[in-house]
């Protein structure tokens, strides 16, 4: 999967540098802005509700405009996830009684598409929707509350990570996710625009909220990786809650950023050579 994700990013890198090969310079394809928005998750915590639990969530995009269709993208995001079992209406995940809360920083790099011609600074083109995909990289660290202090949760290894318990070594709070998602630019003035911007990331982990598998032995994972762990693997309020799984490991987590980016064209030059006139 990631390997198909990979070229297939590629060759969209690849069909921008062959669709305006004489669109090489720096000044005069060059677009920068900012983006403010919110960021939420979808995974055991909140299996199936958009938008619940939104936060703030910031950024910067560099887009380098290959030509009134294409343009290759950067962006670095920072946003926060968080969900909460008591906020269910599902009353055994409220007697499961667990919650997280992560940061997250995002980098990532790939490919824009215009369904429509456009050019920042030309009102003959002024808006057009866009689908992009990129390949990121994202730093997670899930943490849940306890007695009034913030605990990082993936040290613990709350479902036997790196113990006699499981064969899992634990996860990594670096990983490689998928954005995909569509979007809307218009043209402000000459040379600033507005994008509106919604994006899902594919990730390749369970563990953006600490919930994957089932429950383990406390007194085990006490004795091996401390109280702490044992006590913040199981906090169900009730026993029927300790008979279900802990997660469900057979889904992958998602998380998604939405929001506006308001961007400039900063250099002088006007527009790309070859775009003129198209």
């Amino acid at each position: 999967m990631r390997k198909f994700l990979l070229s297939l990013l590629i060759y969209g890198l690849c069909v921008c540098r062959t669709t305006d090969l004489r669109c090489q310079d720096f000044n005069t394809c060059s677009e920068i802005g900012l983006f403010s928005g919110a960021s939420y998750y979808i995974g055991d915590l909140n299996p199936n509700r958009h938008f619940v639990d939104s936060k703030l969530s910031l950024g910067i995009i560099y887009r380098y405009n290959v030509s009134t269709r294409h343009s290759v993208r950067a962006t670095a995001f920072y946003g926060y996830i968080m969900a909460n079992d008591a906020d269910n209406s599902n009353v055994s995940l409220v007697n499961r009684n667990l919650s997280f809360n992560s940061k997250l920083f995002e980098l990532a790099i790939g490919y824009e598409l215009d369904l429509f011609k456009y050019r920042i600074n030309d009102m003959k083109y002024p808006f057009s929707p866009y689908f992009f995909y990129q390949i990121a990289y994202t730093r997670i660290n899930p943490t849940t509350e306890f007695n009034g202090e913030m605990i990082d949760l993936q040290p613990l290894g709350t479902e036997g990570q790196g113990t006699t318990l499981s064969d899992r070594k634990k996860y990594n709070l670096n990983q490689i996710v998928v954005p995909l998602g569509i979007g809307l630019k218009v043209n402000l003035k000459k040379n600033v625009a507005v994008s509106f911007e919604y994006g899902i990331r594919k990730t390749f982990t369970d563990y953006l909220d600490d919930v994957s598998g089932v429950y383990v032995d406390k007194a085990i994972l006490r004795a091996e990786n401390g109280p702490l762990a044992a006590e913040l693997s199981n906090r169900s309020s009730s026993e029927s809650a300790q008979l279900l799984n802990r997660g469900n490991g057979a889904n992958k987590d998602w998380y998604s950023f939405y929001g506006f980016m308001l961007t400039i064209k900063p250099f002088n030059k006007s527009v790309c050579e070859r775009m003129k006139g198209r």
